[in-house]
Parts: C-alpha cells; structure tokens; sequence
C-alpha cells in the first residue's frame, strides 16, 4: 500500500509536467494545425538560456524568467521566420521542416554548450513530506502542481473570457471568415507559437532538474510521453491534454515501480498504439457533425 501512494503521487507530479507540455502541443495544433516536433527541442533551448542567466547572475529564479522570456520569443521567430514559408500541399511539409529545426537547434547548442550534462538544480527541496508513513509530496512536487495549474487556468481564462483568446480561436478554426471580420490572423498565428513555446520552456524547467541534467536531448523522451499524453487527450482538447499528461505520468509511475524503468518507453508507445486503433482523435475529441 505504501508503495501504491508513493508511485501515484509521484505519477501524478511526473504527470502534470507531461500534461504542460502536451498543452503546449494543442496549442500549437489548434493554432495551425501542426505537431510541432521541434518543441522539446526548443524547451531544452531555453533551459539553456537559464542555465547562463543564473550562472551569471547566481540568481535560479532571474533564469528562469529568463527561460520563459526566451520560449515566447523563439516560439515567435520560428512562426515568422520558418514556419511562415512552410508550404501546405502536404501536412508532411511542416513536420519535415519541424525534425529539420530539432537537428538545427540540438547541434548549434551541442557546439556552444558542449555535451556534457550540466547541473541542473531544483529551486525547492524534492524529498518528500511523510505522514503516518506514507511518502507524500515534496515540495518541489508542489510547485509543479501550482506551476502548472496557473498556467491551465490562466490559459482558459484567456481562450473563455478575453477579446484576443477569441480573436485566436476564430483565427485557428475560420482564418478567411476572420480575416474579413478585421482580425490580424498572422499575428494571432505568431502570438499561439510564442505561447505554446512559453508554456514548453515552462515544462522543460520543471522536468529537466528530476532527469540526469541538461543536455541538448535531455527532453527527447519527455516529448514522446508528452505526445502521447496529448494523442490520449485529443489534440484539439486543452482539458484532454491535462488529463492525458496525468494518466501517462500514473502509467509510467506504476510500470518503473512494479514491472522495471526499462519497460517504461514501451508502455507509452503500446498506450499510444491502443489509442490511435480504438480512438484516433482522442479520448475527449468531439463528435463531428456528419455531412449530408
């Protein structure tokens, strides 16, 4: 029983991590329609933008200001300046150009960084609080949890109350309908890039202190779970993305406990392969109208 409560709660904290980045995914997927397979790539980009601004400063929270300052505006860059010119005759064209960027980016941070892992500390203790003998949550399991959870909430008070979260959302689902109504929809396209990139940098600075440290593949694995936490979600569903980066982060949490860490990449791609055969869009995709 001890060890059931123990491998839930860390599930759940390892979760909440995968479930900011596959909400950073959806985002991207709601804005224009891209899997946006350069993201962990980006995150581990920003971390290293961290990484120099607390060396310099000796500050970890400058750094990490710093990170998510860096995430909106390279997530801003790559829309401009490559995505933009991307051609849609095939869907394979932005997801050709998106491994492309992984490369790019991986390499030019291999040659000014080396690779080597790099310390990667934690801004609060992760040993964890114990109550009748139970291992509960540390508290940096906490401040994921409220990290995350300010970002969900601010997100859908932005999309649900505000004039540009509307403007957003009419731009991704009737961009030519928007356009005749006023609406700026590059600039929103821009703006959904440099946020989900923000909300990436985010999840790269919460997970990369509980890996072996920073390295420019320190998010490949993490990227694959957060993917297939936003498949199980839906790609076109924020709520689902939270929920789907939960039950990935329970799955892995209870597979490294009790079958073996080195089962875990196979566990994520086997729930990946079950959802794509028994639901493609999703746990939480909509039901489409049918065309007559």
């Amino acid at each position: 029983m001890d060890r059931f409560v123990f491998l839930t709660f860390d599930g759940l904290a390892r979760g909440a991590v995968y479930a900011a980045f596959a909400l950073a995914l959806v985002l991207i997927w709601r804005a224009a329609r891209i899997v946006n397979f350069a993201q962990g790539a980006m995150a581990v980009a920003t971390a290293y933008v961290a990484h120099s601004v607390s060396t310099a400063t000796g500050s970890y929270w400058l750094g990490f200001v710093a990170a998510l300052a860096a995430g909106l505006l390279l997530g801003a860059v790559v829309d401009v300046a490559v995505m933009r010119f991307v051609g849609h005759s095939s869907p394979l064209n932005a997801v050709i150009v998106a491994l492309g960027l992984v490369l790019v980016i991986q390499a030019v941070l291999g040659i000014v960084y080396g690779n080597e892992f790099l310390p990667a500390p934690a801004p609060f203790d992760r040993t964890a609080f114990t109550a009748g003998g139970l291992v509960l949550l540390s508290p940096y399991d906490l401040f994921v949890f409220g990290a995350v959870g300010a970002v969900v909430l601010g997100l859908a008070w932005m999309f649900g109350r505000t004039a540009i979260g509307l403007r957003m959302r009419a731009a991704a689902f009737a961009p030519e309908v928007s356009r005749l109504l006023g609406v700026n929809v590059g600039g929103m396209l821009t703006l959904g890039w440099a946020l989900a990139a923000g909300v990436g940098a985010l999840a790269g600075m919460l997970v990369i202190p509980t890996e072996l440290g920073l390295h420019p593949h320190a998010m490949d694995l993490v990227f694959v779970s957060a993917f297939t936490a936003a498949v199980v979600g839906g790609l076109d569903s924020p709520p689902g993305a939270v929920i789907g980066g939960l039950v990935v982060g329970l799955l892995l949490s209870y597979v490294s406990g009790y079958v073996g860490s080195d089962v875990t990449p196979l566990a994520v791609l086997a729930l990946l392969l079950v959802v794509l055969l028994t639901r493609p869009g999703g746990l939480f995709a909509g039901v489409a109208a049918r065309h007559v």
